[in-house]
């Protein structure tokens, strides 16, 4: 534990050097030796005493809470690489913000799933908020009375029952996914929120919430059925989006040259002019 510590040390005098004195919200004063911050003007930015900082650059203090952590952060003007890399250090688990909006998706993630040809993607936020689709995930969703959260896809809209051929599988891997993602999440307002929409609306999801289940998805196998293009299968993978912690990019697939990519496909190209039907799982 005390290499960790004493990293963490080595970590915060490296950023208290590269801090600029220009952005101190009070006068400098007096001749700098090396360049960057005092301690003394850490402490201060941060809000405890100039001991307690000098004994965690020192390696002497074992235990820095969370709230510490984020007011140094703060005094430091550390970005959301470097926070997850202190906690790190610190061994607590980092919590990003969960903001009461989600921010833009950037660019190029959007320019990203726009290119991946046959694919449909999509962004989740940690309440399986969609945040931004492409124009497949556009079509395929196309169905729903509201693409806003995919739990309440599952358990709210009429479609959900139809549109996933194995609904009670997908009930339940989506209810432990947003066990996983979410559990970070307990205080927040956001998410009782939508815990009260959906429990309220779904006694099945009541049900499996109860159950505690916990298990992130990665990859998984699906097969949907379509109103205009029939059932299809498809692969399910999720990465993280290290731009935007929590989030998570989807991307829906299926087997090259099989009739279920040829049922995709003619979703994006609006070319849909009878339903496929049973046949597109043949591939």
């Amino acid at each position: 534990m005390g290499a960790i510590v004493s990293e963490l040390g080595d970590f915060l005098r490296a950023k208290r050097a590269a801090a600029s004195v220009d952005a101190l919200p009070f006068p400098a004063s007096g001749r700098r030796r090396v360049p960057g911050l005092r301690r003394d003007e850490v402490a201060l930015l941060a809000g405890v005493s100039v001991d307690y900082y000098t004994r965690l650059e020192q390696g002497r203090e074992r235990n820095p809470s969370a709230q510490v952590l984020d007011a140094l952060a703060h005094a430091l003007d550390l970005n959301l690489h470097e926070r997850r890399y202190a906690y790190g250090l610190a061994q607590i688990a980092w919590v990003p913000e969960l903001a009461e909006t989600d921010p833009p998706v950037d660019a190029t993630l959007t320019r990203l799933m726009d290119g991946w040809p046959g694919a449909a993607c999509f962004v989740l936020d940690p309440l399986l908020d969609i945040v931004a689709m492409n124009a497949l995930a556009t079509a395929l969703f196309r169905p729903f009375v509201s693409t806003r959260n995919l739990v309440e896809m599952v358990f709210l809209d009429p479609e959900g029952r139809a549109f996933y051929v194995d609904w009670e599988r997908a009930a339940k891997g989506c209810v432990a996914n947003l066990r996983a993602t979410s559990g970070l999440y307990a205080g927040t307002a956001r998410r009782r929120e939508l815990l009260d929409r959906l429990t309220g609306g779904s006694p099945y999801f009541a049900e499996l919430w109860a159950a505690h289940d916990v298990e992130p998805k990665t990859h998984d196998q699906k097969v949907l059925r379509h109103p205009e293009a029939g059932e299809f299968a498809i692969a399910f993978d999720a990465f993280e989006v290290s731009a935007m912690p929590g989030h998570q990019l989807v991307v829906y697939r299926a087997e090259p040259a099989s009739a279920s990519e040829r049922a995709l496909r003619m979703l994006s190209k609006d070319e849909v002019a009878s339903p496929v039907g049973d046949s597109a799982l043949a591939g």
